[in-house]
């Protein structure tokens, strides 16, 4: 689904009526977030958001992956696989797996590290051990309570921010402010802070850990789109940072088209494109969490073979301190 517009913008008749449903909502989350999760035996390090997506929660997981392979740990992914069929736990398998099956992130992710679906973390952080982890990295989950987590970042995208401020139906907070940053270790603000305001505040006034990054297109990406006019799609939680990413790369996005996050193309969708990019002579381009959706499509293969892939990595400004965070917590025992 698409976020509600109201969502980003000041308070209005909408977030009024929303309001007793989002003090309920609210009040049983922040019930949640102070439950005490079990342990899972070995060190689990949660990236989450405290809004409904867009922030860059799987880069930074990514990123914080990446971290402990060059450290030597044997870091297991452990998602909740949304938009798959698949409840788990399983082991995803990039050459099997679909997005229907899975879901797009643990596609994304298992390319890096091995990636365990579970709608029940318990069972999923179970599983991951069991399969030889030494360390947990969870794409999501901080509001969930079922496992206890020894690292917790929430990520914020330093554009949108929390938005209205209200919690869900009438914001975009998954729960109350203050009761997730309360139960964070970390926050760590991607891209320049324009609306991010708030919550940087608030962390602040915690003493809590605050991090800054910016999502980095891959060069030889880019490189393959120099001097093309591109017409850019993405399905994404924000799909304006990666239209973003790609202006303040200096490539020339003559067209673009939002779709709404983890959109299931069909094959009008597919079609729709590239009947467009043809009309206008354009170059497509997209993110490569939407690429990781079309791959297995039957209907995808034509568009699939003209389709230029943006990957992006998450590049943390305070990269030694992050750095010595993540490992000390997987070096807990």
């Amino acid at each position: 689904m698409r976020d509600p517009a109201f969502w980003w913008q000041p308070a209005g008749i909408a977030q009024t009526l929303l309001a007793p449903a989002a003090l309920c909502y609210g009040a049983i989350a922040g019930l949640r977030l102070s439950q005490r999760g079990r342990a899972a035996g070995i060190p689990v390090i949660c990236v989450g958001n405290p809004t409904v997506g867009g922030a860059g929660k799987t880069p930074t997981a990514l990123a914080v992956a990446r971290l402990l392979l060059a450290a030597g740990k044997r870091p297991f992914f452990l998602t909740r696989g949304y938009g798959g069929e698949f409840a788990g736990p399983v082991l995803v398998d990039i050459a099997t797996h679909r997005a229907v099956d899975v879901g797009d992130e643990p596609l994304l992710l298992a390319r890096l590290a091995p990636t365990i679906v579970s709608r029940d973390r318990v069972a999923g952080a179970e599983a991951a051990q069991s399969a030889g982890a030494d360390v947990i990295v969870m794409d999501d989950g901080f509001q969930n309570p079922s496992l206890a987590k020894d690292l917790s970042i929430l990520v914020v995208d330093g554009r949108r921010g929390i938005g209205n401020g209200k919690v869900l139906p009438a914001g975009p907070l998954r729960a109350p402010l203050a009761g997730q940053l309360d139960h964070a270790h970390a926050l760590l603000v991607v891209g320049q802070i324009t609306g991010a305001e708030p919550v940087l505040a608030a962390a602040e006034a915690r003493g809590l850990p605050v991090f800054h990054a910016r999502l980095v297109p891959d060069p030889k990406a880019l490189d393959a789109l120099a001097g093309n006019k591109v017409f850019a799609f993405a399905g994404i939680g924000d799909p304006e940072k990666f239209f973003a990413t790609l202006r303040e790369a200096r490539i020339d996005v003559q067209m673009r088209d939002a779709f709404p996050d983890h959109h299931p193309y069909r094959g009008a969708d597919m079609l729709a494109l590239m009947v467009r990019a043809e009309r206008e002579g354009l170059v497509l381009a997209t993110t490569e969490k939407d690429y990781v959706r079309l791959v297995g499509e039957p209907d995808a293969a034509a568009l699939l073979d003209t389709l230029k892939v943006v990957p992006v990595t998450l590049a943390v400004n305070e990269a030694d301190e992050f750095r010595k965070m993540v490992l000390s917590a997987a070096d807990r025992a």
